[in-house]
């Protein structure tokens, strides 16, 4: 008999096999404010106790600057999820933010009419 812990925890044909607030353990709020748009990178310091495989995927995932919108698609977990985890690892100094920089406004119009434009002429 298999424990708990043990198999799979994606399956090919029916995806995420538990709920994604049992990755962070029922937690909703991280401790740090993070946006999506800022960006996390591993310090290379080692998390002391044990956390889940998805830190994991994080850490490694981490090694160069990433947003943290890019780790909750690359988990395929909600974001706020994803935030949680990061706070874990930004608590236990395996992680370090950066906020966004922003060269442009993100709801200057023209900007966003350029980008509508490029994603008309991908379809």
């Amino acid at each position: 008999m298999a424990a708990a812990g043990d198999g799979p925890w994606l399956d090919d044909a029916a995806g995420r096999l538990v709920r994604p607030f049992t990755v962070s353990n029922g937690r909703t709020r991280p401790t740090i404010a993070l946006d999506l748009l800022s960006h996390v990178m591993a310090t290379g310091a080692t998390p002391l106790g044990y956390l889940g495989p998805e830190h994991a995927q994080v850490l490694d995932m981490c090694r160069a600057p990433v947003s943290v919108a890019e780790v909750a698609a690359h988990l395929k977990l909600p974001a706020v999820v994803t935030k949680v985890l990061l706070s874990d690892l930004v608590d236990c100094g395996a992680l370090t933010t950066k906020p966004p920089e922003f060269t442009h406004n993100p709801t200057d119009r023209a900007l966003l009419e350029a980008v509508l434009d490029g994603l008309r002429r991908q379809l």
